[in-house]
């Protein structure tokens, strides 16, 4: 399996995820389309050969960028999970989060906007603080709370900040402790272009946390390379 990376577009979904994605395409003669995540049974209904799971799609992107990682570390907006491969980057054992916020990007943005700062810059913020506060709950409605009864009580916004990824990191170790992992972890997922995730994560497991040039596509990348690897050159 192989291939270069072409081409790459990251645009939102919009509310009709299937125009937007026609329209995306339009510059392009595909001879195979393979979909993956949430909208890959939308698009095999409407354009997409075959689908194939983001557990599955992230294995083999993650495999692309570190050809010998054995622990995938996934967080995009709406779920988390932690992936181990065996040496031939097989799928032997996996992770989900995908009943609540906690722990994804859409808790991050949540948190991020009661304390009124954009999102590109929380990670930035987090980073500038130094306290050790804590916020303990990890539900999306008690959290917030906590967020903004700190805020009131004087506590800075980057310290606010700092303690809320840190709250995140410590759900994503406890994923990554019940699959196990090796000295090195790759994270992918929009939430690894976060600089204080992937400092603080690494802080915390003491290994190195890797993460590609684009970690919000290597699922895209995966399910690429499989419609490559699966193309049928016989016709």
């Amino acid at each position: 399996m192989g291939g270069r990376l072409h081409d790459v577009q990251v645009v939102e979904s919009g509310f009709n995820p299937h125009a937007q994605s026609m329209e995306m395409m339009k510059k392009y003669t595909p001879t195979k389309i393979v979909a993956t995540g949430y909208g890959r049974h939308l698009a095999q209904k409407h354009f997409a050969g075959d689908v194939i799971t983001e557990i599955k799609a992230h294995a083999i992107g993650a495999r692309y960028f570190f050809p010998g990682c054995m622990t995938v570390l996934d967080v995009g907006g709406q779920d988390s999970k932690v992936i181990s491969l065996d040496p031939s980057g097989k799928v032997v054992n996996f992770q989900m989060n995908d009943k609540c916020a906690a722990g994804t990007g859409r808790f991050l943005e949540i948190m991020a906007a009661s304390l009124g700062i954009q999102l590109s810059e929380f990670g930035e913020e987090a980073l500038r603080g130094s306290s050790d506060i804590k916020v303990n709950s990890m539900c999306t409605v008690f959290a917030e709370s906590e967020v903004i009864s700190l805020k009131n009580h004087g506590v800075s916004a980057r310290d606010i900040a700092r303690a809320v990824h840190l709250s995140v990191v410590e759900r994503l170790i406890a994923m990554l402790s019940r699959t196990g992992h090796g000295d090195s972890v790759v994270f992918t997922g929009g939430v690894a272009k976060n600089q204080a995730m992937v400092r603080l994560l690494g802080e915390k497991l003491g290994i190195a946390v890797l993460t590609p040039e684009a970690p919000d596509v290597v699922g895209a990348v995966g399910a690429a390379l499989y419609a490559l690897d699966t193309l049928d050159t016989s016709a």
